[in-house]
């Protein structure tokens, strides 16, 4: 994909810039935001920018080394090396995207700090290989601080290999321009869903774990662009995912029919 066919993404501040000096340096970057606040478009969108491929892994509880390096399998009655997604970017080059990493298990790290210092090495045990990584290669996690505990949360010894970037919901002009520009919602539409946004938000921390995502509000956008009523593509997207608390939910739906009428 070349820098023109790059996915939609519209900078809050400096952070492509960032990106690219530390790509440049070949230093790994960290990228913290709440869920939805668009993490994955902007790796998406600077490895285009980079004409960079791109191997992105979903990290969970059962994430293992294996699943990043590789693992041996049977082919035609053979046992085949094949490489993992991580192995793949270091071997050829490109950006190694390890979303949500403190959900994966604890040897993931272990894999990663080689890579994630002068080293930028990549030693397979199980193949006996240690492989350089390439200049155009370059690590990039994320996580959402906000579901941070004390049982997953990064050490410090593996934050500090990183250069971070916070990225948060962007200001309402650009949210704005976010929602118009993914729904094809008639702006004034899209400008009462952004306010709506902003007045959600200031729940979070009293009845709602996690604010209103931008992706939820391009949902929402989608669905009334689509023909759906206002009210019910808001139920949908604003709040049925937010909370299961009746009484939370119906709470958000004043707002919205404030906001909407109805």
């Amino acid at each position: 994909m070349s820098a023109a066919e790059a996915p939609y993404y519209e900078p809050v501040g400096h952070e492509r810039e960032l990106f690219e000096y530390a790509f440049h340096r070949k230093l790994p970057l960290l990228l913290k935001g709440p869920t939805g606040c668009g993490k994955t478009r902007f790796v998406s969108h600077m490895a285009a920018r980079l004409g960079l491929p791109l191997q992105t892994v979903a990290c969970h509880d059962d994430l293992t080394a294996s699943d990043l390096t590789g693992r041996y399998l049977l082919q035609g009655g053979e046992t085949v090396w094949t490489d993992g997604p991580l192995t793949r970017a270091v071997r050829h080059g490109g950006l190694c995207y390890l979303d949500e990493v403190v959900e994966a298990r604890k040897d993931v790290t272990v894999v990663m700090h080689p890579l994630t210092d002068d080293r930028r090495v990549l030693p397979l045990d199980r193949t006996g290989e240690t492989l350089e990584a390439p200049e155009d290669f370059m690590m990039v996690a994320s996580y959402n601080p906000g579901y941070q505990h004390v049982l997953k949360s990064l050490k410090p010894s593996t934050r500090q290999r990183f250069v971070a970037l916070e990225l948060d919901f962007p200001p309402p002009e650009q949210e704005l321009a976010i929602v118009v520009h993914e729904s094809d919602l008639a702006r004034e539409r899209a400008r009462a869903l952004v306010n709506l946004a902003v007045r959600l938000r200031e729940l979070k921390g009293q009845d709602l774990e996690e604010a209103v995502s931008t992706r939820l509000l391009v949902y929402c956008a989608r669905l009334m662009q689509a023909g759906m009523p206002v009210l019910q593509a808001c139920r949908a997207t604003l709040v049925e995912p937010l909370s299961d608390d009746a009484d939370v939910r119906e709470g958000l739906m004043e707002t919205i029919r404030a906001t909407f009428g109805g």
